[in-house]
């Protein structure tokens, strides 16, 4: 009666592609939350490329460091996706030999990869009821808590997201540049030469020494020769 009052017992394949279907469903949150993030990161670049038109440095920098964690926790969320895989990898390997043996062969390398997930907040609950179910099911032991040393060289982190700033800034600032129209990057080009056809004119005129007088009497020679 109290068998039938909680459904039949899985078989060990059966209960195998259960843990299979429920990686799965973590996997496409994964893939959600990635997704948003990216949406995201659309309107913080804007606001860099706002705040650096504004010459608003601070700002710039502040949404920058913004960017660096949303890309670093991309990156963290695409690791946890391939952990999940080969879980789930490892869990199809077995359950061609529980159809020979007819009950699952313990993982060692399972109980690696939950045992690392069970520490990522967004997924730890799932993980910590897979492996309790693992555990009574036999695939894998007693798990340990490890001790976790949150003890971070705060300078040296500041370091490496200052200099992931700076290469997010100029990505943009080259970006930006690269879109500006045609008419625009040749007026900034003849603005610039110009310039440094003015500061060579005006040095040999300092090293020679020449007043007001000598200068107002050169102009006046070329504007005459010209």
């Amino acid at each position: 009666m109290l068998k039938n009052m909680f459904g039949p017992k899985l078989t060990p394949q059966q209960q195998l592609r259960e843990w299979q279907r429920k990686l799965r469903q973590e996997q496409r949150n994964i893939e959600r939350n990635i997704r948003e993030i990216q949406r995201e990161e659309v309107n913080v670049k804007k606001g860099i490329k706002e705040a650096a038109k504004r010459g608003d440095l601070g700002s710039a920098k502040h949404l920058a460091k913004e960017l660096v964690r949303s890309r670093k926790a991309i990156g963290r969320m695409h690791e946890q996706k391939a952990q999940m895989n080969s879980i789930s990898l490892h869990l199809g390997e077995n359950i061609a030999m529980a159809k020979v043996a007819g009950h699952m062969a313990k993982s060692s390398e399972v109980m690696k990869l939950i045992n690392g997930l069970i520490k990522v907040p967004q997924v730890a609950a799932t993980m910590q009821d897979l492996s309790k179910e693992m555990m009574k099911a036999g695939l894998i032991g007693e798990m340990l808590g490890e001790a976790v040393d949150d003890a971070l060289d705060t300078e040296e982190m500041e370091d490496e997201m200052e200099e992931e700033v700076n290469k997010v800034l100029d990505e943009l600032a080259t970006e930006t540049t690269a879109q500006l129209p045609t008419a625009v990057r040749q007026k900034q080009r003849a603005a610039e030469a110009a310039a440094e056809e003015e500061e060579e004119e005006r040095v040999p005129q300092m090293e020679l020494g020449l007043g007001a007088e000598d200068e107002a009497e050169l102009a006046r020679l070329k504007a005459k020769y010209k």
